[in-house]
C-alpha cells in the first residue's frame, strides 16, 4: 500500500472520530475506535515520508536550520 493510500485511510479514520466520536454503541455492543493521538502521530509520520519522497533533492528534505543569536 502506498504512502498516499495509507495517509488517506488515516485521514478517513480521523474524520470518522471527529464527526462520530471515539466510542459508539450498536445494540448491546460498545465499540471504540482507534486512539486519536496515535492517528495524529501516524498522520504526521506519513506526511513527513510523503514530503521526503516528493522533495526535489532528498538529501536535505528533513533538514531544519536554527539560528541562535547571542546578544
Amino acid at each position: 500500500m502506498s504512502i498516499s493510500e495509507q495517509l488517506q485511510q488515516i485521514n478517513d479514520a480521523i474524520a470518522a472520530i471527529e464527526i462520530g466520536g471515539q466510542e459508539y454503541q450498536i445494540g448491546s455492543k460498545r465499540l471504540k475506535r482507534a486512539d486519536l493521538s496515535l492517528l495524529y502521530k501516524r498522520q504526521k509520520d506519513l506526511k513527513a515520508q510523503e514530503n521526503y519522497e516528493n522533495a526535489e533533492s532528498n538529501t536535505l528534505a528533513n533538514t531544519f536550520v536554527a539560528v541562535f543569536d547571542r546578544r
